[in-house]
């Protein structure tokens, strides 16, 4: 399982764009598990604080900052395949 978690704030065309993102590597990546979290909400929160994320959105792959403020489909798949590879 791969665990990602989208960090985003209301209203944010940014994480709006990055969801769908995500949503369209899924079928590519079915272990792939994907939380969104209002960063304004206690669990959004914590990761803000613990990743220092300081733009929205932060991404969250298995525990480690992947982005923030945006992503790139390339290099997210990239990021996938390796640890569905290990």
């Amino acid at each position: 399982m791969i665990t990602v978690k989208l960090v985003s704030t209301p209203g944010c065309t940014h994480c709006e764009q990055v969801l769908k993102v995500l949503n369209e590597v899924k079928p590519q990546c079915p272990q792939m598990q994907i939380q969104e979290l209002d960063a304004t909400n206690p669990d959004g929160l914590e990761l803000v604080t613990k990743h220092g994320i300081l733009a929205s959105p932060g991404v969250v792959i298995n525990g480690e900052l992947f982005a923030t403020g945006g992503i790139n489909k390339g290099s997210l798949i990239k990021k996938l395949d390796s640890l569905t590879n290990n």
